[in-house]
């Protein structure tokens, strides 16, 4: 599975899973193989080839364990790199484990046998308060997660609907954005804003399984899907069994997650509903508060009742579209977007954490960690109306960054002599150093800005969130 070059540096390279095609022919056959049972094992393979032709859900474990799909599965999580499970195995200790366990990995898949090892729980704190419930497969379980989630998905995806963004394939949260901003622009302006409490971790085995029974028919794959969804949790050193959840971490669970909402994607569309769905966070756009308050009431009791799934209630609302949030952002009269103000604040705080004056790095450094993320961020942020936002936003940064390069210089001869060099008068550059101000005053000063400008930042490297914005915006 995967192609690796062997050791020494050969430019030979081999193939842990091989195809049909590579097996020996009968002229070739080895000693201990017959002509005729060479034959007769051909003949069973035909036989089970009309059959997958005839009823391929039933059969899903052979496309799962072909040598394309596990290829590209290993590809994949090879690629997404990742920290190692609760048997401490690296993926990069992944292609020697295969030498060795292929046809007993295999053997497990095509008879249904499989058992993963249980996850490594580990907690990160959530942007509004809280922690995230993660779970970490090992590295050979989410080998095997992905090589399902390769023949699953195709299979699933294009019955879901077209109101559903989250996790699929050539779908974005922009995508969602889009569809939102025209429902507001046809006057629907109130929001029934639902926040699933705890999704991940209420998810019914049950009930999911039994989606996931009405779609395929190969019943080693269900068995094999469903001790995923069971295998244990590690945490401290203790297993902790799962009856519920499918924690946030193995290349299924989104696909799952979506299979088991898709419930709630038919019966907002057989209602007639507009509305924009990403993974758990679900909008639906009204023209009326009282209509949203109906929608609300009765979702929830479908949420609840039918998918066993429970609504947080002080989370949940229904409002003017500019007072909640869809995916970081504002939904403004006309379908306009803004970015919301919990969003420029979870961005205050990390660009705090990077220009933290007692880090102890180079001004350089932290200019390349800043522009690491304003880059993405304002990227992401590129179709609201926030020019005003950002250079506000901007301003304060470079504050920040004043801020830090005086602390490292320290003394107040250096500080003089480094505003000096940056062309403030002597005298000016000496009253400030000298004032006794504080660092964060001091970065306020009139010295400081005439020295450190915009336009010497610049010269820094660092990147400007006005000029990327305009640049997306022409």
């Amino acid at each position: 599975m995967g192609v690796e070059p062997q050791q020494g540096g050969a430019s030979r390279q081999r193939l842990l899973f091989e195809s049909q095609e590579d097996a020996p022919r009968p002229e070739t056959a080895g000693t201990g193989r017959t002509y005729a049972g060479i034959i007769e094992e051909w003949q069973a393979t035909a036989a089970l080839d009309r059959k997958r032709a005839l009823a391929p859900e039933r059969y899903l474990m052979e496309a799962i364990c072909d040598r394309e799909n596990l290829n590209r599965a290993y590809k994949r999580v090879k690629a997404n790199r990742g920290a190692p499970g609760v048997d401490g195995m690296t993926v990069g200790d992944l292609f020697a484990w295969l030498a060795g366990h292929r046809d007993e990995l295999l053997a497990s898949l095509l008879n249904g046998t499989y058992q993963p090892q249980p996850v490594r729980g580990v907690e990160i704190p959530k942007p509004g308060g809280g922690v995230r419930q993660l779970g970490v497969p090992t590295v050979v379980d989410r080998l095997v997660q992905q090589a399902i989630l390769q023949v699953l998905e195709p299979l699933l995806d294009p019955t879901f609907s077209d109101s559903s963004y989250g996790f699929r394939p050539r779908r974005s949260a922009h995508d969602a954005l889009k569809q939102a901003q025209e429902y507001v622009a046809e006057g629907r302006r109130i929001v029934v804003d639902m926040d699933l409490e705890k999704f991940f971790d209420r998810v019914n085995h049950d009930i999911l399984m039994s989606r996931l029974a009405r779609r395929i028919g190969d019943k080693r794959l269900l068995a094999i899907v469903r001790r995923f969804l069971e295998a244990g949790m590690m945490q401290e050193g203790v297993c902790v069994a799962r009856h519920e959840g499918t924690p946030q971490g193995g290349p299924l669970s989104p696909l799952l997650s979506n299979l088991l909402l898709d419930d709630l994607d038919q019966e907002l569309e057989r209602r007639g509903h507009k509305f924009c769905r990403y993974a758990d966070d679900c909008n639906i756009y009204v023209r009326s508060q009282a209509a949203g308050e109906r929608v609300l009431a009765s979702i929830t009791a479908f949420l609840e009742g039918k998918l066993h799934l429970k609504v947080n209630r002080q989370k949940s609302a229904v409002a003017f579209t500019q007072e909640r949030k869809f995916l970081g952002h504002r939904l403004l009269a006309g379908g306009k977007l803004g970015i919301a103000p919990a969003s420029l604040k979870r961005a205050k705080g990390k660009i705090r954490q990077i220009t933290r004056r007692n880090r102890g790095i180079s001004l350089d450094r932290m200019i390349r960690e800043l522009n690491s993320f304003l880059t993405g961020w304002v990227t992401y942020f590129r179709h609201a109306q926030c020019r005003s936002h950002l250079a506000s936003l901007e301003g304060w940064i470079r504050r920040k960054l004043r801020c830090v390069r005086l602390k490292q210089r320290k003394r107040a001869k250096s500080i003089a002599d480094f505003l000096h060099s940056l062309g403030v008068p002597r005298s000016r550059a000496w009253t400030t150093a000298a004032c006794g101000k504080g660092w964060w005053r001091m970065a306020a000063s009139p010295a400081a800005h005439e020295a450190m400008t915009p336009t010497w930042f610049k010269t820094q490297g660092l990147v400007s969130l006005t000029d990327r914005y305009l640049a997306f915006n022409r």
